[in-house]
């Protein structure tokens, strides 16, 4: 008998649907084959009085799945790929990427339809300095607050009438049956997501073959293109919660093309490149739009903001 494939998860409603969504696919594909899930806390989950950029990263929410694994009680972990690291601890590889879901963010309002609607001095609820570079661009007036917590913690404070309107992922709303909450979507070009975004990774030990084998069924070779631009991108630019930067790669035909931008969450100041490239060369594009923005001047922005 085939041993169980055992999933390490974070506890919240979205990571664990994410992971059923996972354990699904595997199973669908791989008839007979038993999968359990694990669900963990992580510290990311724990501290949420303090920005991600002060209490270590996002890496925070990967660090009790990766032990997990380590320790032999699970043998894959499912994640948000927006949420992974541009560098994976040494050990482990992410082996397969799903299809991506919507990568915009949502304009989550009770009362405003769009970003321009919002009055002089609007409360805005997110802890994303990227999101808030480019609200800052957008209308210099309104006070951005911070917001931490899963999607349901974040609706409820703006039910609570903490903040005007909140920007959410709209994957992560869409997974959770909440997608009418959604007023309007911030979509590339005019408006960059965070690197991976909308994509769901599953990270694995690094030379574990049979994990490896049974996933490749489920890896999107399309989204991991794209992703794999991006990721490239935000690696190069040293990229971590504490700056501001958005990626979106787009596959066509005749090859990638990657849109970017390095922000200031303070000024609202934002730098962007584009370009493309023929073929499948996603990390060749990635580097190249990162150093792009760099000629620009984004080594200044790029500097901690927090």
């Amino acid at each position: 008998m085939t041993a169980p494939l055992r999933i390490a998860t974070r506890k919240s409603a979205l990571a664990l649907w994410q992971a059923e969504h996972v354990a699904a696919l595997l199973r669908q594909a791989h008839p007979g084959l038993v999968v359990e899930l694990v669900p963990l806390s992580t510290r990311g989950d724990e501290i949420l009085d303090r920005s991600l950029a002060t209490i270590g990263g996002k890496g925070l929410f990967l660090k009790e799945l990766e032990v997990a694994m380590q320790e032999g009680r699970a043998d894959i972990a499912v994640h948000s790929l927006k949420d992974v690291p541009a560098s994976l601890e040494p050990g482990f590889a992410l082996s397969a990427i799903l299809p991506r879901a919507d990568a915009a963010d949502g304009f989550i309002s009770n009362d405003y339809a769009t970003i321009a609607e919002l009055p002089n001095g609007a409360r805005v609820g997110t802890s994303s300095l990227r999101r808030q570079a480019q609200l800052r661009a957008l209308r210099p007036d309104l006070q951005l607050l911070d917001l931490r917590g899963n999607v349901n913690t974040r609706l409820a404070r703006l039910d609570e009438g903490h903040y005007e309107a909140i920007i959410l992922a709209c994957a992560g709303v869409d997974r959770l049956g909440l997608g009418g909450r959604v007023r309007s979507r911030l979509a590339s070009p005019d408006w960059l997501p965070a690197p991976g975004q909308g994509a769901i990774a599953v990270e694995i030990r690094e030379g574990d073959t049979r994990v490896a084998e049974l996933l490749a069924a489920i890896d999107d070779a399309d989204t991991r293109l794209a992703t794999d631009a991006e990721r490239a991108l935000n690696e190069q630019l040293g990229g971590s919660c504490a700056v501001a930067i958005g990626a979106f790669c787009v596959v066509a035909e005749f090859g990638l093309t990657l849109h970017a931008l390095v922000g200031d969450a303070g000024s609202g100041e934002l730098i962007v490149a584009q370009a493309d490239i023929d073929g499948d060369k996603p990390v060749e594009l990635g580097h190249e739009v990162a150093a792009m923005l760099i000629q620009q001047g984004a080594a200044e922005l790029l500097k901690p903001q927090r």
